[in-house]
């Protein structure tokens, strides 16, 4: 990940709003949350979650994918994983011994 790229990434989940979607998009794992869902379990109105979920999806955070009237969100753990990995370059004089600890496995 280029600096450019990490800047729009944490500028995106600087806002108290934006953290707590990607947050619950990570935690629900790979199946993602239907918008509905996510606005629900968050108390958003869906206009404020359509423009909250553009700023993720636009920083590459999250991805979309159609289904039938409503949308799937997933979180992109390719580029959450690049971006603590730009954040931790070098960690420790580069002896990795504080590099955070893996996460999750990709799906089957």
């Amino acid at each position: 990940m280029e600096h450019e790229a990490a800047t729009h990434a944490l500028s995106a989940l600087g806002h108290a709003t934006r953290l707590a979607v990607f947050r619950l998009l990570v935690e629900a794992g790979h199946g993602g949350r239907l918008a509905g869902d996510i606005a629900t379990a968050l108390g958003l109105p869906g206009a404020t979650l359509s423009f909250h979920l553009k700023e993720l999806s636009a920083a590459g955070l999250v991805v979309g994918e159609q289904r039938g009237r409503t949308i799937r969100y997933r979180a992109d753990f390719a580029a959450m994983d690049a971006l603590l990995a730009y954040l931790t370059r070098n960690c420790c004089a580069g002896d990795g011994s504080c590099a955070p600890a893996p996460r999750c496995p990709p799906p089957a």
